[in-house]
């Protein structure tokens, strides 16, 4: 039973081993797509999610068109395959509301007052499944966006974070999220500016517990960033060796 489960035990230790404020293990690989502009492959703990960066390019039809900026098209879609019983492959509200949230946080970050009139489309597909595939898909989607050189004033760097047994945690697995205390909350930001760009939560908590959260998601995303900047400069350093 739930009710019975020591999320975090007397050493500091969560169901999975890890401390309260560590990450599951990230791997990012840009530049994995060959007809994309840009493309990401991530694997963050059992999430496998692939990105396709397309664009800028003319916006059609021509009445969806903004002549002050480029339009910022994220589709967020899960695989049939990517949970336990397998799920309708038509989008769900789900995925229409992270869609439109990570559009959003990603137009924070991208300079697109710079292409009036075009789209930048960004396909992310979670081809498996196991908590925080939203943040995960922003994370490789801002890469992707790198990878395509298109101009940005940072990265978008992502996390949940939460509570779970009355702890304070990041990154949440499914059985964290599970918990009967629960609180689920997706956080994002540009980590050179500290400008957080998404905050979405399921649960309640107290004022002071926010504002723990908030600190603690905004050290695991510069943790994130970490590896973003790593995967891409892993990249640009393969591109010199092969070049030489």
């Amino acid at each position: 039973m739930d009710e019975e489960l020591t999320y975090v035990n007397d050493a500091g230790l969560r169901l999975d081993g890890r401390k309260v404020d560590e990450l599951r293990p990230i791997k990012i690989t840009p530049s994995v797509l060959t007809r994309a502009e840009g493309s990401c492959y991530l694997e963050w703990g059992r999430n496998k999610i692939l990105v396709g960066v397309y664009g800028p390019r003319e916006a059609l039809p021509q009445h969806i068109q903004d002549p002050t900026k480029s339009i910022v098209n994220f589709v967020y879609r899960m695989a049939s395959f990517s949970v336990p019983e397998r799920r309708n492959p038509r989008p769900a509200r789900r995925d229409i509301e992270i869609s439109m949230v990570c559009s959003n946080a990603l137009e924070r970050a991208l300079l697109v007052n710079r292409f009036p009139n075009t789209k930048i489309d960004i396909f992310t597909y979670i081809m498996d499944s196991n908590a925080g595939t939203r943040v995960a898909a922003l994370t490789a989607a801002s890469v992707a966006l790198a990878d395509a050189g298109i101009p940005m004033t940072d990265l978008v760097s992502s996390v949940a974070i939460g509570r779970a047994g009355g702890t304070l945690i990041t990154d949440l697995t499914k059985e964290e999220e599970d918990a009967p205390d629960a609180v689920d909350m997706a956080f994002a930001m540009l980590p050179n500016t500290e400008e957080i760009v998404l905050m979405q939560m399921d649960g309640e908590i107290t004022k002071a517990e926010f504002d723990e959260l908030v600190e603690l998601g905004s050290k695991s995303c510069k943790k994130v960033y970490e590896f973003q900047k790593d995967a891409l400069k892993g990249k640009f350093k393969q591109n010199d060796e092969s070049v030489n």
